[in-house]
C-alpha cells in the first residue's frame, strides 16, 4: 500500500485522497481505486515482474496503435505497481448477465457482444505489426509444449477422476493428431489468449475497453474466437454463435482474405481444444479443490461438447468416444456429493443483477430479501465498504431487526439442513439479496455461514459450506 501511495503522490501531487481495495480476479495482481475530489484512477500491484512487464509493454504498444486499452498513467521504478485510468466497474460479463441467466440475449446485449468480436481482429492483426513477441510471457508463441500441457491437464485433472475407462495410448495418439492440426493454423498474429467477457470493460463513455492481455502471444486467430463464442456458461444459442462468428469474419476480412469454409472447419478443432482446456481447469478447481463455481460450470462445458460431437471428428476416434462416455456422467444435475454429502451454498447478491442461478437441478432454495433492514450504503462513510468490514457490521448490529432477521434465517437453515442430512440430499442453496449486493446481503450471508460452521463443524465428511459473494467475485470454503 505504501508503494501505491508513494507512486500516486509523485504522479499527482495530491495528498487528500482515498484508497479502496477492489475484488481480486484470481490472479496475483491486486487492484485499488484511488479517489480524490477531481476524479479517480486504478492502482495495480503485482508479484510477478515478468507479468507486469508484459502488460506494460503490450499496453504501450496497443495504445500507440490506437487500440482501446486502458491508459497507463504512471509506473513505479521497479515496475511492480502502476496507475491506470479508471474504466469503472462494469465488465461485458456483467453487462450481459440477464441474457446469460435466461439464455436469451436482448438486442442491446447482442450489440455489445458483436462489438467485442468485431474489435478482436484489430488486436490480432494490427496489434501484431511491430510487436516484439519476445516480450510476451510466460511464452512468446503458441507451441507444441503448451498444447500438450493443456491436453494432459484435461486428461489428469478431469478425465481420470471421472472414472471413465479409456485407452490411454490411443488417446495420446489423438492428442498428438489434434496438436498437429492446431499448430498447422499458426500465424504471425497476436493471440489474446484470455479473450472473454470479464476482460472487457464497458467504460463510462459506453465504449468497450480491453484488459488482461498480458498472457498473449504469437498464435492462431481461431483460438480467441473459440474462447469467446464457446465460453462455457455464456449459453449462446447456435444462432447467436453463428451471428458472432459471422461478425468476426466480416471484421477479419478488412485485414486478411479468408476462405470462410476452411476457416470454420479449422475453428471446430480449436473449439474442441479450448473446451478440453476449460474442462481441465474445471476439474482441478472443482473436482480437486471442490470450488462450487467450477463444479457448476462443468455441465455447460459438456453442453458444448455434446453440440460439437453432433458431427464427430473422424481424426480423433478415441477422444470422441471417450467424450461421449463423459457426457452422461456430468449431466445438468451433477452434484458435489453423490454419496449423501450435503453441499450448502450461501450467496450474497444484488437484485439489480438477478437472483443467483441454480444449477443443481433442484430448482433453487431459500432467497432472503434483506432490503427491510436499514441500508448502510446510503451513508457516505460506509459506501465504499462491504458487509465484511467492521464499521458496517457495527452499524447493522445497532438495529433490533438485524438480530431478528439473522435469528429467523438461521432457524430455517438449521431445519432444512437437518432434514436434508437425514434424507441424504446433496445440495442446498441459501441466497441473501439487497439493492447493491454489497452491505446487508454480504453481512447476513457471512452471519449464516459463521453460524453453520459453528453448529455443523463437528460432523466432518457429511456437510460442507461454501460462501459466494457474487457481486464481489469472492468465493471461499467455510466448512
Amino acid at each position: 500500500m505504501e508503494r501505491i501511495q508513494s507512486l500516486f503522490e509523485r504522479y499527482s501531487g495530491i495528498r487528500g485522497y482515498g484508497i479502496t481495495p477492489l475484488p481480486s480476479s484470481g490472479g496475483n495482481r491486486r487492484y485499488f481505486r484511488i479517489t480524490w475530489n477531481e476524479g479517480s484512477c486504478i492502482a495495480a500491484a503485482g508479484t510477478s515482474l515478468q507479468e507486469n512487464t508484459a502488460f506494460l509493454y503490450l499496453d504501450r504498444h496497443f495504445s500507440r496503435l490506437g487500440l482501446p486499452v486502458p491508459k497507463v498513467l504512471a509506473v513505479s521504478e521497479d515496475s511492480m505497481c502502476y496507475l491506470q485510468e479508471d474504466l469503472g466497474d462494469t465488465t461485458l460479463f456483467d453487462a450481459v448477465s440477464a441474457g446469460r441467466r435466461s439464455g436469451t440475449y436482448s438486442s442491446e446485449e447482442t450489440a455489445l457482444l458483436l462489438k467485442a468480436v468485431e474489435t478482436l481482429p484489430a488486436f490480432q492483426y494490427a496489434g501484431a505489426v511491430g510487436l516484439d513477441f519476445s516480450m510476451c510471457r510466460p511464452i512468446s508463441s503458441f507451441d507444441r509444449t503448451s498444447v500438450m500441457f493443456d491436453l494432459n491437464y484435461f486428461k489428469y485433472c478431469f478425465l481420470k477422476p471421472s472414472g471413465v475407462e479409456f485407452d490411454e495410448m490411443a488417446l495420446e495418439e489423438d492428442f498428438r493428431s489434434l496438436c498437429g492440426r492446431l499448430l498447422a493454423c499458426c500465424s504471425d498474429n497476436f493471440m489474446y489468449r484470455d479473450f472473454q467477457g470479464r476482460n472487457i470493460m464497458l467504460a463510462p463513455d459506453g465504449e468497450l475497453r480491453f484488459i488482461d492481455f498480458q498472457g498473449g502471444r504469437r498464435g492462431p486467430v481461431h483460438y480467441d474466437l473459440a474462447s469467446f463464442v464457446w465460453q462455457a456458461r455464456a449459453r449462446y444459442s447456435p444462432q447467436l454463435k453463428e451471428e458472432l462468428t459471422g461478425a468476426y469474419l466480416e471484421a477479419q476480412s478488412r485485414f486478411e482474405k479468408t476462405d470462410r469454409k476452411g476457416f470454420l472447419n479449422d475453428l471446430r478443432h480449436f473449439v474442441l481444444f479450448r473446451t478440453l482446456q476449460v474442462l481441465g481447469a474445471y476439474g482441478f478447481r472443482g473436482l480437486f479443490e471442490r470450488r462450487p463455481h467450477f463444479l457448476e460450470s462443468i455441465p455447460y462445458a459438456m453442453d458444448n461438447i455434446r453440440e460439437l460431437l453432433a458431427e464427430p471428428f473422424a481424426e480423433y476416434p478415441t477422444l470422441c468416444g471417450t467424450l461421449m462416455q463423459l457426457i452422461p456422467v456430468y449431466s445438468r444435475n451433477v452434484q458435489k456429493g453423490k454419496d449423501g454429502h450435503l453441499l450448502v451454498r450461501i450467496f450474497s447478491f444484488s437484485y439489480k443483477n438477478g437472483i443467483p442461478e441454480d444449477t443443481s437441478g433442484n430448482g433453487g432454495g431459500y432467497v432472503f430479501d434483506c432490503r427491510g433492514v436499514p441500508n448502510p450504503g446510503r451513508l457516505p462513510e460506509y459506501r465504499a465498504m462491504t458487509g465484511m468490514d467492521a464499521p458496517v457490521r457495527e452499524y447493522l448490529q445497532g438495529f433490533s431487526e438485524t438480530e431478528q432477521f439473522a435469528r429467523h434465517t438461521a432457524e430455517m437453515a438449521d431445519m432444512h439442513i437437518d432434514n436434508y442430512l437425514e434424507r441424504g440430499f446433496t445440495d442446498l442453496m441459501l441466497s441473501f439479496g439487497c439493492t447493491g449486493g454489497r452491505h446487508r446481503s454480504v453481512y447476513f450471508a457471512e452471519r449464516l455461514a459463521g453460524h453453520l460452521a459453528e453448529k455443523y463443524g463437528n460432523i466432518p465428511g457429511k456437510i460442507s459450506v461454501t460462501l459466494i459473494h457474487r457481486e464481489q467475485h469472492l468465493e471461499r470454503e467455510v466448512l
